[in-house]
Parts: structure tokens; sequence; C-alpha cells
């Protein structure tokens, strides 16, 4: 799919950012594991006894931890653009460190990193039986190139599972702060443009849901705070360069404290799953179309 403006990502900023984060993102990274979480449970309905994993922007490698409990034989990989996150992954699955990582790798192969960018994967055809990625394609600005690269590395049967943000997520903080001097606030690819592109890229029977999640702050301040510490802040190529005055940020702080309830300040999170096997070809439907199938859930209770 063609990259439209607002969605074109500084990738030489993506990675800097990133790699200062690794020291302390896990510090702030309790929206990873929640969702995490939620992806694993989706496993369960999932007939599959990998091989072979490939944890897809790996980060510092609590996921590769969790699917180490739930298939001990399966061999494990790490992938990710930023080396500094790798390493905290190396000291995070060593078992001499971490005692929670020695319960479930007991029997697990250890993990193999690799550096690398999720479009441009070293790794043959073929070669994976599940690719597991959460909260990635955030930091995608093309993800018709990473899903095709997906299916390439994938067995046939193995299966993709993902997880992202949709347009919804900090929707309170897009609309108090100024947009006149550029974008401020991260875009977010729609659900059904995801759906799309897995299409495009040749998997088999893609099912897709979204739901919201409402986190409350205390202080604006402290969801600064946690987009600086997490790497989630804006890297739009349009993001405004310089700092909007005093009177803007003012004007914003106002517009957002009005939101406020019960002494805590609403951020909504689109939280976007979705899943999709590799099979030898695409079974059409009758009118020549493929079906992508969408389950919208209820918005979830607020997560203080």
């Amino acid at each position: 799919m063609g990259t439209p403006p607002d969605f074109r990502l500084d990738h030489a900023l993506l990675r800097r950012r990133f790699a200062r984060a690794a020291a302390h993102c896990d510090e702030a990274a309790f929206l990873a594991c929640e969702v995490a979480r939620r992806m694993d449970e989706r496993l369960d309905y999932m007939r599959i006894a990998p091989r072979r994993i490939l944890d897809l922007g790996c980060g510092t490698g609590s996921d590769l931890a969790r699917l180490a409990g739930r298939y001990p034989d399966a061999e494990r990989l790490g992938v990710d653009f930023a080396p500094p996150m790798l390493a905290r992954a190396s000291q995070r699955l060593s078992p001499r460190r971490n005692g929670l990582c020695r319960l479930w790798s007991k029997s697990a192969p250890p993990a193999r990193l690799i550096a690398a960018e999720a479009a441009q994967l070293p790794l043959a055809d073929a070669s994976v039986s599940l690719i597991w990625s959460n909260l990635m394609l955030p930091a995608v600005d093309d993800p018709l190139s990473v899903f095709r690269e997906m299916r390439r590395t994938l067995e046939n049967g193995g299966l993709a599972i993902f997880s992202t943000l949709g347009p919804d997520t900090l929707r309170e903080l897009r609309a108090a702060l100024p947009t006149h001097a550029g974008e401020r606030v991260h875009r977010f690819i729609d659900m059904h443009d995801i759906g799309d592109a897995l299409l495009r890229a040749g998997f088999s029977d893609p099912v897709m849901d979204m739901e919201m999640l409402t986190l409350t702050y205390a202080r604006l301040d402290e969801l600064f705070d946690d987009l600086r510490t997490t790497a989630a802040n804006n890297a739009s190529t349009a993001r405004a360069r310089g700092l909007a005055g005093r009177a803007d940020w003012a004007q914003a702080r106002a517009c957002y404290e009005a939101l406020r309830r019960n002494g805590r300040l609403p951020v909504s999170i689109e939280i976007i799953q979705g899943h999709a096997w590799k099979a030898g070809h695409s079974t059409p439907r009758r009118d020549g179309l493929t079906a992508v199938h969408f389950h919208p859930r209820p918005p979830s209770a607020p997560v203080n």
C-alpha cells in the first residue's frame, strides 16, 4: 500500500529513540504487557505446535519468555531493529539473572536475537512456524511490506499473530494539542487498511478485532513521560519541529483538563489484534473476493 504523507515516519529518529528507550522502557510497559496477555489468550484457540517462533519487534524480550512457557520445545528467534533493545533482551533471558525466565524456559532452547528491519528479515523462506508481533506495527508506515516478509518466512500452515494501535488511540491528546505548526501526535493505521494489507500480502482467512481501552492519569505530564519512556511519541515526518508557544500549551492543557473525571484524565487506546494463516493458496469466495472477518469489542473499563 502507498504510504499517505500523514503516516510517513522518520525511521532514523525511531531507531535513535528506541535505542535510548531500551534502558528504561520496561518501567512503563504496562500496555504492552496487557496486550501480550490478551494475545496469549488467543493462542488457546489455535491448533499449532510450532517448531520455530519469531518474535518480530521483540524489544527487551518479555514476550520471548512468555512464548517459552507456552511452547517449551520450540526454537525462538527475537528480531528488533534497535541493538540496545536486544542487549536488554539478552540480559532478561539469561537464566542466571532472571528467576521467572528460568522457570518458564527450563526445558526451552535459548532464544536467538537478531538485529534487523521487519521488512528485510535475514531468514530463509518458509523457515518459521509462528510469527508473534506485539505493538511493533505502529513503528511501520508500510505494513504491506512487513506482511509480505512475514508470509515469505512462514512455512505453509504457519500462523502470524499481531497487535497494533488504531487511529482512535490518544484521541483526547490529538484534539487538545495545536496542529497549526504540524502533526504533534503519532498517527495510527486503520484496522480495515491493516486487513487489506494482509490480503494483498497473500494471507489466508485473516481475522481482526478491535477494542477500546481507557487508561487514566493523575497528571498530563505523566502521559508525556510514558510516551517518551517507551519511544511512543510522534515520529511522523510531518511532525512539528519546534515547541508550541506558551499560550498554545496552556490552551491545550486547559482543554485536556476539561475531560478530567473523578480526579483522573482519560487516555483512549484503540487496540487492534489480528491473526492470519499462510496456506498454499487462498480460497476465494464465489464473487472472486476474499473475506476479512472484523470483530469489534465493547469498550474496556478504565485502567488506572
